[in-house]
């Protein structure tokens, strides 16, 4: 219990997850506040000043057994999480407590969740391209190492998969870790996802943070920077590639507008709190890197109704370095990972960067593709025969590179029967210019399909 001198106020009223406090010092805006019921500490985040003695604070527990005249007591700062090097390999909450029914995590130091981003002067450029060994990643929207990336699709068009398979990655590829922060997840969804990640290897260099659907939206509007703050801690400790996962963004945009209501502000456009982009900036700001290590960042959004006009989506892209599209069209040909080719891009898509052979067979196979999708609908109507010698080429050619850019991944190896496979930039370079050029023109479409590098010779 704390002592006296951290007395504050009382609970005037419950209004479901908010809090209304009667205090004689107003605490600064998003203080850390605490209540005890039967020794247990319930704590609560400051969001609201309404007068000299009464703010509105949004509870980060369940709320039941709080009541009108509860003393409340001043944490002294913000939410703060424990952090220590024994963190990878285990589930945590929102407080950095155990969810996988181990031990609690042996305390180094305590950081404040809210902090400010490392000054210019000590921050790095994009350093580069993060090899993933996802063929269609690697080749047409590259992830920029340090930078952001951002999967936007609907629901069930495999954002999570593709997720786990990166984390594969970057623990086998470049030996980094994960901080997969799990924001306003099912909890059927965070189990599995958690047992897979055991499954395939990848949990003894993965740190995971969930906020659960079922929480207080003051919880799943914080998880986000709960995980951040670990990845920063690693980064700062470890020197080594950091690869910052949120799955999924909207949801904690989502909880935004929940308190955003609940505080009672009018809403802005299409129903979105006013402070959106405030919001959105808080957190992407803080994603960036060191001397000491880098931070690159992979975020899901969810994509309401398919709109990539919404309001949140818009506000999310601002802050990316690469953007990948997910497709529903996609998905239905059997088209694995999902990725739209021609929607998704990146900021490295530059021929200074990438080199001039990486850029031009970039180019080649988006070029091939958009002519094959121009012509889908008179092949539909009247047939691949009708078409030019010239653009039948292209159409087969194209069709080949579709199939070919699909992938079996490690993650969903026990489920697809497939062993999964990484493939090097250099191979799929190799293989696309020799689809390009015609050598594999004899080739048929199904030998094509979801398989590794053309050189391995398996089908």
């Amino acid at each position: 219990m704390p002592d006296a001198d951290s007395l504050i106020g009382t609970i005037s009223e419950v209004h479901g997850p908010v809090v209304m406090v009667s205090c004689e010092r107003l605490p600064p805006l998003h203080r850390a506040l605490c209540a005890y019921v039967k020794q247990e500490r319930y704590l609560f985040e400051v969001h609201q000043h309404l007068d000299q003695n009464h703010l509105r604070a949004v509870t980060l527990n369940y709320t039941s057994g709080l009541r009108r005249g509860m003393p409340v007591y001043d944490t002294g700062g913000p939410l703060r999480v424990p952090v220590g090097s024994d963190c990878l390999g285990r589930l945590l909450d929102i407080f950095g407590a155990p969810l996988d029914g181990g031990a609690p995590l042996a305390v180094e130091e305590w950081r404040p969740i809210q902090s400010r981003p490392p000054p210019l002067a000590d921050s790095t450029t994009l350093d580069g391209v993060l090899a993933t060994g996802v063929k269609v990643m690697d080749l047409l929207c590259p992830f920029v190492r340090g930078g952001k990336t951002g999967l936007f699709g609907g629901a069930g068009v495999g954002k999570t998969v593709l997720v786990m398979e990166f984390m594969h990655a970057v623990a086998a590829l470049h030996s980094g870790v994960s901080v997969f922060a799990g924001v306003g997840e099912r909890i059927r969804e965070g189990h599995e996802l958690w047992h897979e990640m055991q499954a395939a290897g990848v949990m003894p260099q993965t740190l995971m943070i969930f906020g659960q659907m079922d929480e207080s939206p003051g919880v799943r509007f914080r998880v986000g920077l709960s995980a951040l703050t670990y990845a920063e801690y690693l980064r700062d400790t470890l020197g080594k590639e950091i690869l910052f996962i949120m799955d999924n963004v909207f949801r904690f945009i989502q909880a935004g507008s929940e308190i955003s209501s609940l505080l009672g502000r009018m809403p802005a456009t299409v129903g979105y709190q006013p402070t959106l982009a405030t919001e959105v900036a808080e957190l992407e700001d803080r994603i960036l890197s060191t001397r000491t290590g880098a931070i690159t960042s992979v975020q899901a959004v969810y994509v309401p109704a398919d709109d990539m006009t919404d309001p949140a989506v818009s506000a999310i892209l601002g802050h990316l370095d690469t953007t990948v599209i997910l497709s529903r069209s996609q998905a239905a040909k059997g088209i694995y990972p999902a990725v739209d080719p021609l929607a998704s891009s990146s900021k490295l898509m530059d021929r200074h960067i990438l080199g001039e052979r990486h850029y031009a067979i970039a180019a080649g196979v988006r070029e091939h593709l958009a002519r094959y999708q121009e012509l889908e609908d008179i092949i539909a109507m009247l047939g691949l025969e009708e078409l030019s010698e010239t653009d039948r080429r292209i159409v087969l050619r194209a069709r080949k590179l579709q199939r070919y850019l699909t992938q079996p991944f490690y993650v969903a190896a026990q489920h697809s029967g497939i062993p999964g496979v990484a493939v090097s930039l250099e191979d799929t370079l190799d293989d696309c210019d020799a689809f390009l050029t015609g050598r594999y023109d004899e080739l048929s479409e199904d030998r094509c399909y979801m398989r590794g590098s053309m050189k391995s010779g398996k089908p």
